[in-house]
């Protein structure tokens, strides 16, 4: 009998698994369209306004039907003066590039000194670290911005780019990654057959942090990218304004503002981004996913 009540119940079983399987299921992709449509919604805005006239934007903000005026705005946009989109492009790749190979590479450098060596001050200078780690930037701003003024160093694009070396939060996530991805076994046996400390890291250790490292490079990069106020603060001379300025000048006039001209000029400084994105997104979820598991 006993038998017989157990054949009974095991479909009925395996069936109300299955149903909740497939309810767990449906849950997971409804929330994760959700996420998908917010995530894409500002930028799918951004590109059919892009197509809309001004007139049109100020009457209706929000609009996911593409109008005829994007040859119209692009032509519009290419008469002002304050937009460069060859200078803006040049500077913010320049800066962009040097802030993440310097971010990059010099963060993971520090983050391996302070898993592999043993040292008096190893724990003082890691705590440090992530004191810095907790001032946010504006902080500095001021202090920062006097001392380029006394040193005649405005106008400069070392001055973004060479600061892009202490990176605390890079090191960070570095040092977390190295603890679960590197063992000091390997590091050993590089020494052991002669080989230098800057020769083992560059062929040892970067080789095992290429996901961390990836996924740091399209952070850095994404933040230079973007980043509006200290180049504002630092640049005064036309040549050297990144695409981020230049896109706020087009908003500068209010009698005279084209809004499809500002959409053409956010879609093109976002254009770079989105293609960067695509190519490495999958590092971002490697390079996370593998620190969370081995950290």
């Amino acid at each position: 009998m006993a038998t017989n009540e157990e054949t009974i119940k095991k479909p009925v079983v395996m069936r109300s698994r299955k149903r909740d399987s497939i309810i767990f299921k449906t849950v997971i992709y409804t929330v994760c369209s959700i996420f998908a449509i917010l995530s894409l919604w500002p930028f799918i805005c951004m590109l059919v306004n892009a197509t809309r006239s001004t007139a049109s934007i100020q009457a209706n903000a929000v609009s996911l039907i593409p109008e005829k005026y994007l040859m119209a705005n692009i032509k519009a946009l290419k008469k002002m003066k304050t937009f460069d989109a060859l200078t803006g492009m040049k500077n913010s790749f320049i800066i962009s590039a040097s802030v993440t190979i310097l971010n990059v590479y010099f963060s993971s450098l520090t983050a391996y000194a302070i898993y592999a060596y043993e040292w008096k001050l190893k724990k003082a200078f890691f705590g440090l670290i992530m004191g810095i780690m907790m001032l946010p930037g504006t902080v500095t701003m001021i202090g920062f911005y006097s001392t380029c003024y006394k040193l005649h160093l405005t106008d400069n694009k070392l001055m973004l780019i060479l600061p892009a070396i202490a990176a605390p939060m890079t090191v960070f996530f570095m040092k977390q990654y190295l603890e679960g991805a590197l063992s000091m076994e390997i590091v050993e046996s590089a020494r052991i057959d002669g080989a230098s400390e800057f020769r083992t890291f560059n062929t040892i250790v970067v080789p095992i942090m290429k996901p961390a490292m990836a996924t740091q490079a399209i952070f850095a990069f994404v933040g230079s990218w973007n980043n509006y106020f200290l180049p504002l603060i630092l640049f005064n001379k036309t040549k050297n304004y990144t695409m981020p300025i230049m896109v706020a000048l087009l908003n500068g006039d209010i009698y005279r503002r084209e809004y499809g001209c500002i959409y053409v000029g956010l879609s093109t400084t976002a254009l770079p981004l989105i293609v960067i994105y695509l190519l490495l997104s999958k590092y971002i979820v490697s390079g996370i996913a593998l620190g969370s598991v081995k950290g």
